[in-house]
C-alpha cells in the first residue's frame, strides 16, 4: 500500500475559516485537537490537517470562541519579521510585516557549481567556489543589517539554502540579532522579486500540511 501523501499550503490569518470549511465540506465532519504549537484537524475520511501559526504567541494570543478562530487571531496580527533569503543564484533579504516587505534588497550573484576534475584543478575549483561562497555571505549579512536597522525585526526567517542562509545570520554583523526566535524555514527558488512576494506572504501565513487518507 502506498504511503499517504502530504502536501503543504499558506493560508492567512483572514482566509482560515474558509479554508477549514472547504476542508470540512471536502472530507466530511472534521475534530479539532489543540497541540504545542498548532492545530490537527482529523476528518472523517480520514485525512489529517496540521495547522501551524506563523509565529508564537509571546504574550499576544489570539482571541476567539474556538481554536480555530483563536488561531486565525494569531496569525492576523501584525509582527516584523527579518526574511533572508539565499541560494547559490541568488538572494533577497526584506523586512515584512503583514503579507508585505516593507524595505527589501535582491541581488544575483554566482557560486561556480561542483566539478568533476581530479587533483590540483579540483582543489583551485573548491577554493574559487569557497571564496565565491562567503563573498555571497558576507554581502548578503551586509544588506540584511542595513534593512533590518530600519526597523523593530522580532523574528528571523530563514529560506532557500540552508547552508547559506545559517552562515548570513551567524555573521558578526547580525550578532545583535542572534538572540532572536527562528521560524520555520522556507523552501523558496532562487529569490527573484516574484519569489520575494510570494515568501513574504507566507511567512506572514499559517503553515497548513494535509495527509491525504491511507
Amino acid at each position: 500500500m502506498p504511503a499517504p501523501e502530504s502536501r503543504v499550503a499558506f493560508v492567512s490569518g483572514e482566509r482560515l475559516p474558509g479554508w477549514v470549511a472547504r476542508f470540512a465540506a471536502s472530507h466530511g465532519t472534521v475534530g479539532v485537537e489543540e497541540l504545542d504549537g498548532g492545530l490537527q484537524l482529523s476528518a472523517a475520511d480520514g485525512a489529517v490537517a496540521l495547522l501551524q501559526p506563523p509565529w508564537p504567541p509571546d504574550g499576544r494570543p489570539g482571541r476567539g470562541s474556538d481554536a480555530v478562530e483563536r488561531l486565525a487571531s494569531l496569525a492576523a496580527q501584525s509582527r516584523t519579521l527579518g526574511l533572508v533569503l539565499v541560494r547559490r543564484g541568488g538572494y533577497s533579504v526584506a523586512a515584512v510585516r503583514d503579507g508585505a516587505a516593507l524595505a527589501a534588497k535582491s541581488g544575483t550573484r554566482h557560486i561556480q557549481s561542483r566539478t568533476a576534475a581530479g587533483g590540483s584543478s579540483q582543489q583551485r575549483f573548491a577554493r574559487r567556489r569557497a571564496n565565491q561562497a562567503d563573498a555571497l555571505v558576507e554581502a548578503v549579512a551586509e544588506h540584511a543589517e542595513r534593512i533590518f536597522a530600519e526597523q523593530r525585526i522580532e523574528y528571523l526567517v530563514p529560506g532557500g539554502d540552508r547552508t547559506l542562509a545559517e552562515q548570513v545570520l551567524g555573521a558578526p554583523v547580525l550578532k545583535r540579532y542572534a538572540a532572536l526566535k527562528r521560524l520555520p524555514f522556507l523552501d523558496v527558488p532562487d529569490p527573484r522579486a516574484a519569489v520575494l512576494k510570494q515568501a513574504a506572504a507566507d511567512a506572514c501565513s499559517i503553515r497548513i500540511t494535509v495527509t491525504d487518507p491511507a
